[in-house]
């Protein structure tokens, strides 16, 4: 998403840090560069001329102006009011429970803005944190939209409410909460209605909800995609509704990022979840801090333990790290290590979360070849995962059949899998004076 804007500031950074010193000139002349760089990612005017405002002002102290490296305090003051504008060091992404459950919260947004997957992506991610969410549809003039949380419902094993006949929206929340309360379901999440536009009928259906309901969320999806009219939309909802929350979707694709960037400072409400993905796992909680650091260049090093830590745990880990110690590495292993990386997001997601992630833009990601080495091995047998040595000619034909591949692909991975297991064997081996150590697996590798 901060594709464009975090190289534009990458390179007005490294020219200011350049610089021996940091005359006001020079600081004037990187402030002019750092608000055209905003203004062309669609941040709001107002919140551009705020934010250099307050660069400019904690720029020309002397603590900076007299330093031996301003560029570094510079940039350090720019990523600490970038934060302010997302709102704060603190995380504001947990939501708020219900004194007496179910904790209710109103999904709300315009059409086409990804409102019903984020329902089912959120319901997915406190399931995992161990409450027990139920799915309401109540777009019920949509019926596309109800057959849709309903698939997604099943996808993720999330019950999706009844909807009966001719249902108002209001009948079908009282029956889902009722059943709630019988089941002890904790939260609702109720996807609303949308609309292409905003109007008076869906502003007063939202508020029928809200006093019917009396929600302790209600959560706005806005698409990153669509930049400014993001930010307007989102202000007339909490105009009549009172937003508490904000989640962007899309924020994976092409979009100038303005939208993360003003939201938080017009509206004054927090960006709570922001969806880096199509699946119904690519929800991550808004830490204003870490997605600063990100524009910025200087990684997200935190996110990407987290996720990490999300699909293995440590015992997993600590057992492929005993496994490899004993050279016992299989191509079970493999496939099993590649499933668990395609889960932390695409290559250029993890790459971007690494620190320098500017200086690293450029450098080839091959998504292809890991999505053809997985279909490879999912070609294949267990047994013939476990014991490579049994995958003869006619097997490898098969399994280039089955995985869309050549025997050449097959012949390849075997090669590349026996070198791995080797140099892994040497690693183990070697220390002080016993064996080659790294470097001798390296050289035996290369050859």
């Amino acid at each position: 998403m901060f594709d464009a804007l975090g190289e534009r500031l990458q390179v007005i950074f490294r020219t200011l840090r350049g610089y021996g010193h940091l005359t006001e000139n020079e600081i004037r002349e990187g402030l002019r560069e750092i608000r055209m760089a905003l203004l062309e990612a669609d941040v709001d005017l107002s919140v551009v001329k705020d934010f250099t405002e307050a660069v400019r002002q904690r720029a020309a102290t002397d603590e900076i102006l007299k330093s031996l490296t301003p560029g570094h305090h510079l940039v350090k003051v720019v990523r600490d009011e970038m934060v302010a504008i997302l709102g704060g060091e603190g995380s504001e992404s947990a939501l708020k429970r219900a004194p007496q459950p179910p904790s209710i919260y109103l999904m709300t947004g315009l059409q086409g803005s990804g409102k019903t997957t984020t329902s089912a992506k959120l319901a997915r991610l406190l399931k995992g944190q161990g409450r027990s969410p139920l799915l309401v549809p109540a777009d019920v003039r949509r019926p596309a939209a109800v057959d849709q949380l309903r698939v997604l419902g099943k996808q993720i094993g999330v019950p999706v409410a009844d909807v009966g006949p001719g249902a108002a929206p209001a009948d079908v929340c009282r029956e889902a909460l009722r059943e709630a309360r019988l089941v002890g379901r904790d939260p609702l999440i109720v996807d609303t209605a949308g609309r292409l536009h905003i109007d008076e009928e869906l502003m007063t259906e939202l508020q029928v909800l809200k006093v019917n309901l009396l929600p302790v969320e209600i959560l706005y999806v806005a698409d990153a995609m669509t930049g400014q009219d993001a930010v307007r939309a989102a202000s007339a909802f909490h105009a009549r509704v009172g937003l508490t929350g904000i989640i962007l979707s899309k924020a994976d694709g092409d979009s100038r990022g303005g939208a993360v960037l003003s939201i938080r400072k017009v509206l004054g409400v927090p960006v709570k979840f922001v969806g880096v993905g199509e699946h119904t796992d690519n929800l991550e909680p808004f830490h204003p801090d870490r997605m600063a650091s990100r524009i910025l260049g200087m990684g997200d090093v935190l996110t990407l333990i987290e996720k990490a830590e999300d699909v293995a745990s440590k015992e997993e880990a600590d057992d492929l790290a005993r496994r490899l110690r004993k050279s016992e590495l299989t191509l079970d292993d493999l496939a099993s290590q590649l499933e668990k990386v395609s889960r932390l997001g695409s290559l250029r997601q993890i790459v971007d979360m690494l620190p320098g992630a500017g200086a690293l833009r450029d450098m080839p990601l091959d998504e292809k070849e890991m999505t053809r080495t997985r279909a490879i091995l999912s070609s294949m047998t267990r047994e013939e995962r476990l014991r490579p040595d049994l995958i003869d000619g006619s097997r490898r034909l098969r399994i280039a059949r089955g995985s869309g591949t050549s025997v050449s692909d097959i012949n390849r991975l075997l090669k590349q899998f026996k070198q791995m297991r080797k140099m892994m064997k040497t690693m183990a081996r070697g220390g002080p004076g016993r064996g080659p150590g790294l470097f001798g697996a390296a050289r035996g590798f290369r050859r």
